[in-house]
C-alpha cells in the first residue's frame, strides 16, 4: 500500500470504511468510492495495477487494504469514538419588502412546501434574483434556509463536517449539508458551478438517501422537509464564452440527480420596474413622477444592453442587481449620471462611454425604434 499516491491509498481506505472485513471488490465498487472522493481513472487504476485479479472485473485487494482497527475492549473500557456535535441554532430567511415575486417564484414555493426530496438546478446570468428567489420562498413559508457558498476550495469537511477542537477536546463538527438533513432544512448550494469534483460527496445525498459519515460512523437520516436546491451561471457545462472564468464543468452523473432545472433569464420591463421602485423606497427616495421617468429610462436603458448583449454585441450586461445598485448610489448623491457612471466603472473604458452615451440618447428621449441607438452599441461592437 505504500508504493500507491495518496489517492489510490485514500480509495483503498474510503473501501474499507464501506465494507470492513471485505477483500473482494467488483470494478464498480473501487469505481463508486473513488468518485464519491472526487477521485478519477488516474487514481484507481493503479489499484487494479497492483492487485490480484480473481475473475472478470473482481480483483482481490488483501495484501493491499489496510484493516479497519476496531475499539480495544477490555473488561472495562471501550475506545469510544469523537463525539458529534452540531450547532442547535436554526436559521431562517426573512421576508424582504423589496422582493416582487416573478418568474419560478411560485414553482420553486410549491416545491419547498410539497416537504419532498426534489432537487433543484437554477441557472442563469448574474444578478438575476436566483439566490433572492430561494430564499424568499423559504421566508414567505417560514422554512428553515441553509445557504452554502460554493468555491473551488469547498470540500467534504466544508460539506459533510470535520474534526474540531472545542474545549481542549477533539470532536466531529458537523457541517451545513448534515444540519440540514437532521432539521429537514433547505439547502442552497449557491453557485456550485465553481466548484470540483470534492463536491461529489453528495452524490448521494442527492438522491435523497441516508448517508453515512466515514469519520464518526455515524448514519445521518434525511428529514421530511429536507431539499437541496442549487444556483449556477452556467447548466454545469462550463462558460462557453469565458464571461464566468471560475465555472467548471460538473460531472454528468452528479447534474443528472437534480430532478428539474430552471433556466431564469431577467424579469420583464413591468416586473423589474416594481422592482426598482421599491428599491427607491427602500432607500428613502420619495417617489414622484421624476422618480418614476427615471425608473422607466432605467429599465429602456438596460433592456436595450441586454438585446444586444444576447446578440453577440457587447461583452457587458446591466443586471437587475446593477440597476439597484444605480438605485442606492443615486440615493446618496441625488445625481442620475454620477450614479450610473459609478455603477458601471468597473466595466472597461469603451464600453462604459459606450453605455453612458446610450444612456445620453435614451434620457433624451430619442425613439428606442431609431438606428441611432443601434449604432451607439454597434460603434463598441467594431472595438473587439
Amino acid at each position: 500500500m505504500n508504493e500507491l499516491k495518496v489517492s489510490s491509498q485514500k480509495i483503498l481506505e474510503e473501501l474499507s470504511t464501506r465494507f470492513p472485513g471485505k477483500q473482494e471488490f467488483r470494478t464498480r465498487e473501487v469505481k463508486e468510492a473513488a468518485q464519491s472522493l472526487g477521485y478519477t481513472g488516474k487514481d484507481w487504476n493503479p489499484i487494479f495495477n497492483a492487485a490480484e485479479k480473481i475473475g472478470r472485473g473482481v480483483y482481490n485487494l488483501s495484501s493491499l487494504i489496510k484493516p479497519v482497527e476496531q475499539p480495544i475492549v477490555n473488561s472495562n473500557v471501550v475506545a469510544m469514538a469523537p463525539q458529534s456535535v452540531v450547532n442547535k441554532e436554526r436559521t431562517y430567511a426573512t421576508i424582504d419588502p423589496t422582493f416582487v415575486p416573478w418568474g419560478s417564484f411560485s414553482d420553486v414555493k410549491k416545491v419547498i412546501q410539497s416537504e419532498m426530496f426534489y432537487p433543484i438546478y437554477i441557472s442563469g446570468l448574474s444578478g438575476n434574483g436566483k439566490t433572492f428567489m430561494v430564499e424568499q420562498a423559504c421566508a414567505k413559508l417560514k422554512k428553515e434556509f441553509i445557504r452554502v457558498q460554493i468555491n473551488p476550495e469547498t470540500d467534504e469537511d466544508d460539506l459533510i463536517g470535520g474534526f474540531r477542537l472545542v474545549n481542549g477536546e477533539t470532536v466531529f463538527s458537523k457541517g451545513p449539508v448534515l444540519k440540514a438533513m437532521e432539521n429537514g432544512a433547505i439547502l442552497l448550494l449557491d453557485e456550485i458551478d465553481r466548484a470540483t469534483n470534492k463536491i461529489m460527496c453528495l452524490q448521494g445525498i442527492l438522491e435523497g438517501k441516508p448517508v453515512l459519515v466515514k469519520k464518526t460512523g455515524e448514519v445521518v437520516e434525511p428529514a421530511p422537509g429536507f431539499n437541496i436546491i442549487a444556483t449556477a451561471n452556467t447548466k454545469g457545462k462550463g462558460s462557453e464564452d469565458g464571461r464566468f472564468t471560475a465555472a467548471s464543468i460538473i460531472d454528468e452523473a452528479f447534474l443528472e440527480r437534480f430532478t428539474i432545472s430552471i433556466d431564469q433569464q431577467y424579469p420583464s420591463a413591468a416586473i423589474e420596474k416594481k422592482i426598482v421602485i421599491k428599491h427607491f423606497e427602500k432607500f428613502g427616495v420619495n417617489i414622484n413622477d421624476d422618480i418614476e421617468e427615471f425608473t422607466s429610462k432605467l429599465i429602456d436603458w438596460a433592456d436595450i444592453i441586454r438585446k444586444t448583449f444576447y446578440d453577440d454585441g457587447v461583452d457587458e450586461v446591466i443586471s437587475t442587481r446593477r440597476l439597484c445598485h444605480i438605485v442606492q448610489t443615486y440615493s446618496i448623491f441625488n445625481d442620475r449620471m454620477k450614479a450610473i457612471n459609478l455603477c458601471i466603472a468597473r466595466f472597461d473604458e469603451d464600453t462604459k462611454e459606450a453605455f453612458l452615451d446610450l444612456y445620453t440618447k435614451v434620457d433624451s428621449g430619442v425613439d428606442m425604434s431609431t438606428p441611432e441607438i443601434d449604432e451607439v452599441l454597434d460603434s463598441e461592437e467594431d472595438l473587439y
